[in-house]
């Protein structure tokens, strides 16, 4: 059927042409969906074909590990049965040695068992030896004490005293001898004991003193500047004295210009004050303008500078002698020590130095060494402001160091170092002894002549005082004093009383470095004339 007759015909009936659409449509969808199953069925053919090759190649792969398995596990089977039998071979080998072992231990535990049992008859007859010996000396004694029986008896008819009497003369007299010969032997010990425990002291101070090697005092109460020329004191008094008013002002301590060429004195009380005072002069000469406001300014800064060196110096003190956890307060007053001197020693490194002998001597003797040492660097704190504060530089020490938390221990000895307190612990005894020798080496202190004077004057009148006494000497710089006695009034040995009580009472009313010796002389003179 060609178009013209399709065209004839859709012209002749429209009915038909929809008939005749819907007819091609189903045999354009019929032919589509054969094709449609012919190219799926074409494609599940060649799938099929390829899981049949992958399936059988699965197969192949799988019984090729298998193999390989099979053959490893074989191997592995194979090694640790001969292992197994290695093992096996080595233990029933040991098992024979340990056999073996066995049967010549009880070889020799059986010998051993027979010489026991022969022991054991050996014993058995030496007990029946020392029965029967036993018996022989029983029978002995026996003879004896009916013989000591008859004799004491005989010894009562002939002295005409009981046996009881007899024993108690016996041991009063040998009681007697026993405490004579106590006291001796009493004597010898605590003289030998003295002797080594004063060996044993000297040698333990002079260890102490060699180990710690300080130099001579130099310090002076007073500070002295240095002037460039004589014209430079005219600058420092200033116009009608403005500039020295403002510096005393500024500083409060005196200056002093005298006669003394190219030189003034500061003067004051307070150490500190006067280092600050004689930095700033000397800072004040270096930058030639001198006037009260350039004073006040530069005495603030020289006053912080000297605080910070303070402070500086405490750590310094603190770090010498090793000692740690101090409250900062404490380290601050530690390093005011360094202006302040006591008859011309500073006092810092005096503490530094009583610090090193006492945890020396803490060291040797088995007390406590940090404690002696703590004790050694503060014991003299209270001096950093005894100017300012009322008290004993003692007391004013030992409030510091409560009011900073020191220990017990501590503040005891500090208050045990001039026999305030009785001292109670070693520890106290070491720092006075310590002490003592900071302040009695040769050059360690400077008296001045009127408080040397004073002190010699005082010896002797406390000797003087005594009734007896006819002349009396102090000699070696107060170290000694000789004490002449009037023989018709005081015997020898009341005059070795008269040395003990001098010696006391020097004790209780003076304040020393070291020791005095007190000499009591009694010369007795028979004379007669010839004629």
């Amino acid at each position: 059927m060609n178009i013209t007759n399709m065209s004839l015909l859709c012209s002749v009936s429209p009915a038909l042409t929809v008939v005749l659409s819907i007819i091609m449509l189903a045999v354009g969808v019929g032919a589509g969906v054969g094709i449609y199953a012919a190219v799926i069925y074409k494609k599940s053919k060649n799938n099929k074909i390829k899981a049949d090759k992958i399936l059988e190649d699965a197969y192949a792969q799988a019984e090729k590990i298998k193999k390989e398995q099979v053959e490893q596990t074989n191997k592995e089977i194979s090694i640790l049965k001969s292992t197994f039998e290695q093992e096996n071979k080595e233990r029933r080998e040991e098992a024979k040695r340990s056999e073996e072992r066995l049967y010549a231990r009880e070889e020799l535990l059986s010998k051993r068992e027979t010489a026991l049992d022969k022991k054991n008859e050996e014993i058995e007859l030496a007990k029946q030896r020392v029965h029967n010996q036993i018996e022989a000396l029983n029978s002995k004694e026996n003879a004896l004490d009916e013989m000591q029986e008859s004799i004491v008896k005989e010894l009562e008819k002939v002295s005409g005293m009981s046996k009881d009497e007899a024993k108690q003369v016996i041991i009063e007299r040998y009681t007697e001898e026993a405490k004579i010969d106590a006291v001796k032997l009493a004597k010898e010990i605590e003289d030998k004991a003295k002797e080594e425990a004063d060996k044993k002291a000297r040698n333990i101070i002079t260890l102490a003193i060699q180990k710690c090697a300080a130099d001579q005092t130099s310090e002076v109460t007073t500070s002295v500047v240095t002037l460039p020329s004589e014209e430079m004191k005219g600058r420092i008094i200033g116009r009608e004295g403005r500039n020295i008013r403002a510096l005393e002002a500024a500083t409060g301590v005196d200056f002093i210009v005298d006669d003394t060429p190219e030189a003034i004195t500061i003067s004051g009380f307070d150490p500190i004050r006067r280092e600050i005072a004689r930095i700033a002069l000397e800072k004040l000469i270096l930058d030639g303008r001198i006037h009260p406001a350039r004073i006040e300014e530069l005495v603030q800064k020289v006053q912080k500078d000297v605080e910070e060196t303070i402070k500086e110096a405490g750590e310094n003190a603190c770090f010498d002698a090793d000692i740690h956890n101090i409250h900062p307060e404490i380290v601050k007053i530690l390093g005011r020590l360094k202006y302040r001197t006591s008859y011309g020693q500073n006092v810092l490194n005096h503490s530094l130095e009583v610090s090193y002998i006492a945890g020396m001597l803490a060291a040797e003797v088995g007390a406590n060494e940090k404690v002696a040492r703590r004790a050694g660097l503060l014991h003299d704190l209270g001096k950093a402001v005894d100017h300012e504060v009322e008290g004993t530089h003692v007391s004013i020490g030992v409030e510091l160091a409560r009011k900073y938390k020191e220990s017990e221990a501590v503040i005891h000895c500090i208050e045990a170092h001039h026999n305030d307190v009785e001292p109670k612990t070693l520890e106290a005894v070491l720092v006075q002894a310590a002490d003592a020798i900071s302040s009695a080496r040769p050059g360690a202190r400077r008296e001045s002549i009127e408080n040397y004077i004073k002190r010699l004057q005082d010896l002797e009148a406390i000797a003087n005082a005594f009734n007896g006494v006819d002349k009396t000497y102090a000699i070696q710089a107060g170290r000694e004093i000789r004490v002449m006695v009037k023989p018709e009034q005081l015997s020898d040995e009341e005059s070795q009383v008269l040395a003990h009580d001098i010696a006391k009472e020097i004790e209780a009313k003076l304040e020393y470095p070291g020791h005095i010796k007190v000499n009591v002389i009694r010369e007795s003179r028979f004379t007669d004339t010839a004629k």
